[in-house]
C-alpha cells in the first residue's frame, strides 16, 4: 500500500506521568516524572501512525492537547503525503505563530504521519528516508544532573555500565566555576581518559560567564559545551564559539529548520543537535540535516531515541544520539543501547507499540 492510498481520520491523544528511574536535575527545573502526550494518528484504511511528545509535566502535557486537536479536525480526510502535509499543518496554526507548542504541535503530528507513511511502505523509517539501517553511537543521559562531586563519579560509572557506552554527559552550572571543575574531574578520574565527556550547562550563563568557563574547561578535556547560555542569543553563542576552543553545542530549542539556519550562517555553533519535537518532526528534522551538511556541520539528537535513530541514521554529517529511558516503560519493545549502539528495529515504521497496561497505570487527565 502506498502512503498516499491512506487517508487521514484523525488523532487519538493521551496523557502520561512517568516516573523517572532517576530524577534529571539541572540549574533550571528538577523532573522527576516524564509527562508525554501519546499520539495515534488513525486513517481510513487501518494503518496507525505513533509519536509521542514531551509534555514535562502535566500542565505542559494539557497545553499541547489543543493545537494537537486542531490539527485532528483540521487534517480529517488528508491524503497522507507527509511532506506536503508539514507546511499544511503550519499554515493551520499560523496565527498561534510558527514556535513553542504551535511547532511542538506539528512536529507529533509530522512524526505520526511518517509512522503510518513507513508502515503503509513496509519498511523501517530510515530507509523510507533514504538511510541504510545500522547501528547509532550513543551516550548516557539518564542521569549525572547536578549533584554533588563523589555522587557524580559512581553515577557516571554506573551510567557507562548499562549498555557498554563509551560516552556520557555531565549537567554543570553550580553557583561557582570550581565547584563545575571539582565535579567535572571527579567525573573524569572515575571513568578515565578515554570516554568522551559532553558537558550541558542548560542555558544558564551569561555570555561573560560562558566564556570564562568555557576557558576553564579547554584544559578539562571536554567533548563539546551544550547552551551556556539562551539559545536564541545568536551574537553571545556565536562570541562564545569564537572565544573558547572546546566545541559549542546548541539546537535543542530550536523552533524549525529556520532557526538552524540562522544559528549556523551567525556562527553561533559548531555543533548541532536538534530536537525533533521542535524542529518539525521528522521532515524538519530531514531539512535541518541538509542545512547542516552544506555547512558541514555534525549532527546529534536531542531525546526520542526511537525517532532519533533512524534519523542520524539518514543524516550525511550525523554525529551522536542522545539516549534516554523516560518514554520505556511505556512501550512494548523500547529503544535499548548494546555496546553503545543503538540498534534500529528491522520492522515497518519506528518501532513505537504502546504497553496499554502501562498507559493506563501512569494515565493522567487530558
Amino acid at each position: 500500500m502506498r502512503g498516499d492510498a491512506l487517508t487521514i481520520r484523525g488523532l487519538r491523544l493521551r496523557s502520561v506521568a512517568v516516573p523517572m528511574r532517576r530524577p534529571l536535575i539541572t540549574r533550571v527545573v528538577t523532573i522527576e516524572k516524564a509527562a508525554f502526550v501519546l499520539i495515534d494518528l488513525e486513517t481510513e484504511e487501518g494503518i496507525t501512525g505513533r509519536s509521542y511528545l514531551f509534555g514535562y509535566s502535566a500542565p505542559g502535557n494539557a497545553c499541547m492537547i489543543p493545537a494537537l486537536n486542531w490539527l485532528s479536525d483540521a487534517m480529517a480526510g488528508e491524503k497522507l503525503d507527509p511532506e506536503t502535509l508539514f507546511d499544511k499543518a503550519r499554515k493551520v496554526l499560523t496565527l498561534m505563530g510558527h514556535e513553542g507548542i504551535a511547532m511542538m504541535a506539528v512536529s507529533g503530528f509530522d512524526m505520526a504521519c511518517w509512522d503510518a507513511y513507513a508502515k503503509s511502505q513496509d519498511k523501517p523509517l530510515v530507509e523510507v528516508l533514504g538511510g541504510k539501517n545500522a547501528p547509532v553511537p550513543a551516550y548516557n543521559s539518564n542521569g549525572l544532573g547536578i549533584i554533588p562531586a563523589e555522587a557524580a563519579a559512581e553515577e557516571a560509572q554506573t551510567l557507562l555500565a548499562e549498555g557498554g557506552y563509551r560516552a556520557v554527559k555531565v549537567r554543570l552550572g553550580r553557583d561557582t566555576l570550581e565547584e563545575d571543575l571539582e565535579v567535572f574531574r571527579a567525573v573524569r578520574d572515575a571513568v578515565g581518559p578515554d570516554v568522551i565527556l559532553p558537558v550541558d550547562f542548560n542555558q544558564c550563563l551569561t555570555v561573560d560567564e560562558a566564556v570564562k568557563r568555557g576557558k576553564a574547561l579547554d584544559h578539562e578535556g571536554v567533548y563539546w559545551i551544550e547552551e551556556p547560555t539562551r539559545y536564541d542569543d545568536y551574537a553571545g553563542n556565536a562570541r562564545i564559539a569564537a572565544e573558547v576552543e572546546t566545541p559549542i553545542q546548541n539546537g535543542e530549542n530550536f523552533y524549525g529548520p529556520e532557526a538552524a539556519s540562522r544559528a549556523i550562517d551567525e556562527k553561533a555553533l559548531d555543533y548541532i543537535m536538534p530536537d525533533v519535537e521542535r524542529i518539525g518532526g521528522v521532515t524538519g528534522w530531514m531539512r535541518c540535516a541538509k542545512i547542516a551538511e552544506a555547512a558541514n556541520v555534525p549532527v546529534s539528537s536531542h531525546l526520542f531515541p526511537e525517532f532519533s535513530a533512524h534519523l542520524l541514521a539518514a543524516t550525511p554529517t550525523a554525529h551522536w544520539l542522545e539516549f534516554t529511558d523516560w518514554a520505556a516503560p511505556i512501550q512494548k519493545t523500547p529503544a535499548c543501547v548494546t555496546d553503545g549502539y543503538v540498534h534500529i528495529p528491522d520492522t515497518p515504521g519506528v518501532g513505537i507499540e504502546w504497553n496499554e497496561e502501562a498507559v493506563e497505570k501512569y494515565s493522567i487527565p487530558l
